[in-house]
């Protein structure tokens, strides 16, 4: 009777051990892909929440994310006034803004819509345009306590520029006399109002212009950028009415600013230079840190191609007398509100004043033969004369600051200019002496 020999143990086990190790990399790889998954997933909802980069559409006419994530806190939102209660300003000589104010009048109408009167609109009321002379709010429906206008159009980005047509309509219907130029900005857009009166005084309502953040394709022109905000002298805004009247213009595209810059160009409105003195621009289509951090806004963005002047990022990017910022959120507003009007550095005074126009010195020298009563009204007491005259030093002494100040700039400028024509052949010199050099090593 034969035997079977027993099969060897280690050859029993050598198929199971080869599934085993199978199976314990199957999983260790499933493992591994499932945390990178995670992982990955995790630090792009970090990157949304802190890189707000990753929220802008490369395309200037694509609607934007939104990113005011800190208005779901319901504790803090809420309007506010800062000045209501403050009382540090209260003494503060604001003369010539005063000036300014009644004599280069604003209205600011901002395009807004039912559902962002609570999360974003309200708290534009609050800030920034209580500086205008007027301001109405454009939405799609009247609400009488807010209050808003109905304009009786649609809601959409594709119909921001029905919306546009009808506000200005509206205005030059009802209000055309109340201002002599007229701002449109968004209900997400910060103006500091003071700084756009300085720059518009350099012109009159009865030229046919308009400034904004100047873009350079689709019109031969350009045209403005309609989130950082653009203003019509009343004479624009005469033909751009008109010229839908008459047909010169109609809604030949979805895009507000680019159709309303081509409306511009057939009557005839030029786009105006709204960069500072030395050609820093004033409006801004995003907020402060995209322009002023290098390396936020990739090269590759729209944003480098569409300007019409080239832009810089850094310090350089932005004016000292900047206009206005775009992707405002209602945080921001209160902040861009505290930094533009409450905000001083103790000790120091700005290297570069702006220069006020020609019109604004001789109205200041006027002011006071202005206000010189005539036959028909009583004389000044002696009380109402002491303010009268520190009236009068107050002017008289920013003119002459605004004078020492364009001294100052102009010296500036002429070192410059030395520097540079000195700079070469400077250059030369040393040239020289290092081709000296190598001749005596060479000897």
């Amino acid at each position: 009777m034969s035997t079977v020999s027993p099969v060897p143990r280690s050859h029993t086990m050598l198929p199971r051990t080869k599934k085993s190790f199978l199976s314990l990399a199957c999983g260790m790889g499933l493992g591994f892909l499932f945390c990178s998954t995670l992982l990955v997933m995790y630090r792009s909802k970090r990157l949304q929440s802190h890189d707000d980069i990753i929220l802008l559409e490369n395309d200037p006419h694509a609607p934007h994310q939104e990113h005011d994530k800190v208005a779901e806190i319901d504790s803090v939102f809420q309007q506010m006034d800062f000045n209501l209660n403050d009382k540090s300003h209260m003494d503060e000589d604001d003369s010539i803004a005063d000036e300014v104010h009644q004599r280069v009048r604003v209205l600011c109408w901002i395009m807004t819509t039912p559902k962002n009167l609570e999360t974003k609109t309200r708290h534009v009321k609050a800030t920034w345009t209580r500086r205008c002379n007027k301001v109405l709010f454009m939405s799609s429906e009247e609400n009488a306590e807010f209050p808003t206008i109905g304009l009786g159009t649609e809601e959409g980005r594709d119909k921001l520029y029905w919306k546009t047509i009808r506000a200005f309509q509206y205005i030059y219907k009802h209000n055309f006399e109340d201002a002599d130029w007229f701002l449109k900005a968004d209900d997400d857009t910060f103006v500091i109002v003071d700084n756009l009166r300085l720059m518009l005084s350099n012109y009159t309502p009865e030229q046919p212009i308009y400034f904004g953040r100047h873009f350079r394709p689709y019109v031969k022109q350009g045209y403005m950028s309609g989130g950082a905000g653009y203003v019509l002298s009343r004479e624009a805004l005469h033909r751009f009415v008109t010229a839908f009247n008459d047909g010169t213009c109609t809604h030949t595209s979805t895009v507000e600013d680019l159709a309303l810059g081509g409306c511009m160009e057939k009557t005839g409105v030029k786009p105006g230079d709204s960069r500072d003195a030395v050609k820093r621009e004033t409006f801004h289509p995003f907020v402060p840190e995209h322009h002023l951090i290098r390396g936020v806004l990739p090269k590759s963005f729209w944003y480098w191609k569409y300007c019409y002047y080239p832009a810089n990022e850094g310090p350089e990017c932005c004016s000292d007398f900047s206009i206005s910022f775009h992707y405002v959120d209602w945080v921001w507003m209160y902040v861009l509100e505290y930094y533009s009007l409450h905000l001083r550095a103790y000790g120091f005074q700005s290297q570069y004043v702006a220069p006020l126009s020609p019109y604004l010195q001789n109205a200041l020298r006027n002011r006071t033969r202005d206000k010189t009563p005539n036959n028909h009204q009583l004389e000044p007491t002696n009380q109402a004369k002491p303010e009268k005259d520190q009236m009068e030093n107050k002017i008289e002494a920013v003119l002459q600051r605004e004078d020492k100040a364009k001294d100052a700039q102009d010296e500036v400028n002429e070192e410059i200019n030395n520097m540079v024509d000195r700079e070469p052949k400077h250059d030369e010199q040393k040239q020289t002496v290092k081709l000296e050099n190598t001749n005596k090593n060479v000897k």
